[in-house]
């Protein structure tokens, strides 16, 4: 713990006034441009990925990159959603999956979960990715999984009414990405046949 108050200290002292005008107006200003829903993983994150300033991305954060089909009642992904296309109005929601992701691993490999309760019942929002994964016979199986997965988040992701009014309307637009940790490369999915391909060059 000290060495993280050490970095918020450094951050307060080296970073902050050399940032200053920006996080001020960051004080009265929140107009994140696109809402990245990535895994919890420690080594995915979405504001290093994409090169993008504070107050640039709204992020919601998952085991998995998980977005459960929309139901009754609330939970903190809904939430984090509704905000983010209802109020904030993005324009953009990109689901990111990446390599060596445990989640994905887990359910690939079809690991005993039992002594994690709570993980496993989680994890039966990848239900629909595992199910296709189940005839899929790619020697290999995680990055399948991740991909899968993916697909079958955003199709959960449209579940959602504001998303669904916003698709409607034109108003945002949706997007599958996976993440190679070891590489640094991103892959988008190509809705058009399904397929993930390298990020076209700028």
């Amino acid at each position: 713990m000290h060495h993280l108050a050490q970095g918020a200290q450094r951050f307060r002292r080296n970073v902050f006034p050399a940032r200053a005008e920006l996080f001020e107006r960051l004080a009265t200003t929140h107009r994140p441009g696109a809402l990245f829903i990535g895994c919890s993983d420690a080594r995915v994150v979405p504001e290093l990925i994409t090169q993008r300033e504070p107050g640039e991305l709204f992020v919601i954060r998952t085991a998995g990159n998980l977005v459960p089909a929309h139901a009754p009642g609330a939970d903190a992904v809904a939430a984090g959603v509704e905000y983010a296309v209802d109020v904030l109005g993005v324009a953009d929601v990109i689901v990111c999956g990446h390599s060596a992701c445990g989640a994905m691993t887990a359910l690939a490999e079809g690991r005993d979960l039992s002594a994690l309760p709570a993980l496993a019942d989680w994890l039966r929002h990848a239900d629909a990715a595992r199910a296709r994964c189940a005839t899929d016979s790619t020697e290999d199986k995680v990055a399948a999984m991740v991909r899968a997965n993916v697909l079958a988040q955003l199709a959960n992701l449209a579940t959602y009414p504001s998303v669904a009014r916003a698709l409607d309307r034109g108003a945002v637009r949706l997007h599958g990405w996976v993440f190679d940790i070891g590489t640094g490369a991103v892959e988008e999915l190509d809705a058009a046949n399904g397929r993930f391909a390298a990020l076209p060059a700028a």
